[in-house]
């Protein structure tokens, strides 16, 4: 058995059994980047982008994303979530967007994924309402910055 999946005697997946973990409580970071054009970036931190206001569209997805995890990624559990916040950062020395994004719950099982799916979908909200202006974005640095609580405790990249 791994940590993420337990495949029973009929070969079958099935979610991890967390009935008997500790409820603690638990916060995810996690980021993306998005790299594009300082042409781009500028439209986005001027508010001259003619689909709107690109960081609080993205804010808002990134946040229903987290809370629509376990929807999308297969044995992934329903959470209950306490907090979810994504905060959307310009880089104009390296034109780029910065997301980071924070889950929090008092739970039995971790919150890495709701945490790194808000940083992806807010970084997929900021391509498509940017693509019409810049095909050559690029998504990437997508991972887990810092977790607290749980068996394993708190880890830092």
């Amino acid at each position: 058995m791994n940590k993420l999946t337990h495949i029973n005697n009929k070969g079958e997946a099935q979610m991890v059994d967390v009935s008997a973990k500790a409820i603690t409580s638990r916060i995810v970071v996690a980021k993306s980047v998005v790299v594009m054009q300082a042409k781009t970036l500028d439209l986005i931190t001027s508010g001259q982008h003619k689909k709107g206001d690109v960081f609080a569209v993205a804010r808002i997805a990134g946040i229903q994303a987290a809370k629509k995890c376990a929807d999308l990624i297969p044995l992934c559990h329903p959470l209950m979530l306490t907090k979810v916040g994504v905060e959307l950062t310009a880089n104009t020395q390296n034109p780029s967007v910065e997301i980071i994004a924070t889950a929090k719950l008092d739970g039995k099982t971790g919150v890495e994924m709701e945490a790194l799916t808000a940083a992806s979908v807010a970084a997929l909200t900021v391509y498509d309402m940017c693509k019409a202006v810049d095909r050559a974005m690029v998504i990437g640095q997508i991972q887990v910055l810092e977790k607290s609580g749980g068996k394993s405790g708190d880890w830092r990249a």
